[in-house]
């Protein structure tokens, strides 16, 4: 029924709602806790188990490390793009030659490692990497298989020894299924070619399955169409310079420094010349050779130990080589170059007196920010300087 405005219902005699301590029974604004709730229902919540390691700065600062498997999901477009162009240079080392199409017409083709100087007419494998945001699903990679067969068909290359699909999120269960059974490939292809496939592969015609495509399309060896787990893409990638720059986790364990040969290779002839020249403008004489200077004992085990660190850091050069991008050490040499530089130009003695100043410079440069400092010894920074006296770059004496 309707009422008034002014009228008011009723109100009820008892009003119950559940509380911390059980259920409440409320009469006006007056409310009790009952004896009987469901209290018992209920636990304190726990407090997290401790971890069982120590929190490291890194954590504090980043928060725990992502694998690299979830974070390759996350991908964008973009992303994927410049992760697949860093993982395909680790394809170099297995073809002769690595090239990715660019093409409007990619033709099935995406990157295309070739075994020999033939290239699309001799034995060669293609990576089909684009970027989907879901598994790859039978739906999507009937097109693509579809062109591969039409245009190998059209004698515009020799079909491959090998096309896989990968993907930020690799393949479905269906289309893995299909994949490691070529007949039932066959089979699902050819039933799905009039709608998912026909009108797909050019923008030209339709291309339907008759005549001698379809013996073609039927005899095709359809074994050569593999999946690729984005996992074993990451493992490859791992051989990168670029993995740790991408997924982080740091430098591996540095192997120990051998002692340098006892005869003087090629590589060392100039930082050498210019160290006797320092200890000849020390000595005031003639050092031509190693054999001259053992008649100063300390310059002697002087140039000892400049060797030693030498190798030291021709060592750190080639141990990071391959876990680094291009550049990275040559970074640090700079470092070390503008942080001597002004010393090398200073006042001193001699030469010899040079030698040091400049060493022990190189020892004091902070290089907490360059990405290769935790890895850098004593030893690396002053074999740095010789390097760069290798190079030209610094001189002992004037």
């Amino acid at each position: 029924m309707n009422l008034p405005l002014t009228a008011t219902l009723p109100a009820a005699p008892y009003n119950t709602m559940a509380s911390d301590s059980g259920t409440v029974t409320a009469k006006g604004d007056t409310a009790t806790p009952s004896t009987d709730g469901v209290i018992s229902d209920f636990a304190e919540v726990a407090a997290p188990a401790p971890s069982p390691t120590m929190l490291s700065s890194t954590q504090v600062q980043s928060g725990p490390p992502i694998e690299p498997l979830v974070r390759v999901m996350t991908y964008d477009p973009g992303q994927w793009e410049a992760f697949v162009d860093e993982w395909v240079s680790s394809l170099k080392t297995k073809y002769h030659k690595v090239l990715r199409y660019t093409g409007a017409n990619d033709r099935g083709i995406d990157v295309a490692g070739f075994v020999d100087k033939n290239y699309l007419q001799g034995v060669w494998d293609n990576y089909q990497c684009k970027h989907y945001r879901d598994a790859i699903a039978p739906g999507t990679a009937w097109p693509e298989i579809g062109k591969m067969l039409w245009h190998s068909f059209q004698g515009e290359f020799v079909p491959p020894r090998a096309y896989y699909f990968v993907a930020p999120r690799g393949t479905g269960t269906t289309l893995a299924q299909y994949l490691t059974n070529a007949l039932a490939l066959k089979v699902a292809l050819i039933e799905a070619w009039p709608k998912s496939v026909a009108g797909k592969i050019t923008s030209t015609q339709l291309v339907k399955l008759e005549g001698e495509f379809a013996e073609y399309v039927d005899a095709f060896d359809y074994s050569i169409f593999q999946p690729m787990s984005p996992r074993e893409v990451i493992e490859q990638h791992r051989a990168t310079p670029y993995f740790i720059a991408r997924f982080g986790g740091g430098l591996p364990p540095r192997p120990t420094v051998a002692a340098p040969p006892s005869e003087l290779a090629d590589h060392e002839s100039v930082y050498v010349a210019r160290l006797l020249a320092a200890y000849a403008d020390h000595t005031k004489a003639d050092v031509p050779d190693l054999n001259t200077l053992k008649a100063w004992r300390p310059l002697e085990d002087h140039f000892k130990r400049q060797r030693e660190c030498f190798y030291h850091a021709e060592a750190l050069r080639v141990f990071v080589r391959d876990k680094v991008e291009p550049g990275t050490f040559e970074g640090l040499q700079d470092e070390i170059y503008h942080g001597v530089a002004d010393t090398a130009d200073g006042g001193h003695a001699d030469g010899f007196e040079r030698v040091k100043a400049v060493t022990q410079a190189a020892q004091d440069v902070p290089l907490d920010a360059h990405p290769l400092g935790a890895s850098a010894l004593v030893k690396d920074k002053r074999g740095i300087c010789h390097q760069l006296a290798n190079e030209d770059r610094l001189k002992w004496t004037k």
